[in-house]
């Protein structure tokens, strides 16, 4: 019986129920208590287009796709990584970069719940299934994606901060509202731009992690799109400029990530996915 065959061990589900029910206090209480925030108002727009993000949408998927793979989903195990990598990118923004308040402790602990449930997941991915599920499928979009989306990132940021380097001033972004540093930029061109890259780099080579993180890095980019184009929405309502090349570039990276991770998931053999494959045969028994 393979990894993805068998429920997800008790440490992680409870990580997983604390997260759901942390997360759900911790965005409706962002949302609906007012001014609950302590930032500079030029951030308050994305911080509520994050939680509302989180809440409509990050919430319910970790909760469907707990409940999928606990019953043995490879695919909706993948997903539930996928959202948990999203939360993690998300309350670590939140521990290190919003203005302290009533919740820093709850911001933490959702780090760490969401670090200890993400590298344990990952490690007892099914990496050869997804492999050998999708080894006859062309590996090149998702390579061109994830390389594409990996100089597209760090164009964006390293034209706000190779002016501010070179001239011996700070970027905009971060004098504005008088933040130390960026911790976006510091997690994107830190860890995500180059694992993006290297996850790039092992799918060209048709090796078994490639397709693990592939598969969890779309989710995560995902769900991240949506919450940026939320923040988008909320910038507009509060009267900040938004350029439209950043509109486009973002809507369509979303879009093109929802397609990319519905094309993957759908290639897995249901066969290597028996909660869907029991559904299935359930219903065609009572039919």
């Amino acid at each position: 019986m393979s990894v993805s065959q068998i429920p997800i061990p008790r440490p992680y589900r409870l990580a997983s129920l604390t997260t759901l029910l942390l997360t759900t206090v911790a965005t409706s209480v962002g949302l609906l208590v007012p001014n609950f925030y302590r930032d500079h108002p030029v951030l308050l727009p994305q911080i509520y287009g994050q939680d509302l993000l989180t809440l409509v949408v990050g919430v319910p998927a970790l909760a469907i796709s707990l409940y999928y793979a606990n019953r043995g989903s490879l695919r909706g195990y993948v997903v539930w990584l996928g959202v948990t990598g999203y939360l993690l990118y998300t309350y670590a923004s939140y521990a290190f970069m919003t203005a302290f308040n009533e919740l820093y402790l709850v911001y933490t602990t959702l780090v760490w719940l969401t670090l200890f449930t993400f590298v344990g997941g990952m490690a007892r991915l099914d990496a050869a299934t997804l492999k050998q599920d999708l080894d006859e499928a062309s590996v090149r979009p998702y390579v061109a994606f994830q390389l594409s989306l990996a100089v597209l990132v760090s164009l964006l940021w390293f034209s706000e901060i190779l002016p501010a380097t070179l001239s011996g001033t700070t970027p905009a972004s971060i004098a504005e509202p008088g933040l130390p540093t960026s911790v976006i930029y510091s997690l994107d061109l830190g860890i995500i731009v180059p694992a993006f890259a290297l996850t790039a780099y092992w799918l060209w080579n048709r090796r078994a992690w490639g397709y693990a993180f592939t598969a969890v890095l779309l989710v995560k980019i995902a769900t991240l799109g949506g919450a940026v184009l939320a923040m988008v929405g909320y910038m507009i309502l509060d009267g900040q400029s938004v350029r439209l090349p950043q509109i486009l570039i973002f809507g369509t990276l979303t879009a093109i990530s929802l397609g990319l991770m519905g094309r993957f998931l759908m290639a897995i053999d249901p066969e290597s996915d028996p909660a869907w494959a029991g559904t299935s045969s359930d219903s065609g028994d009572a039919a």
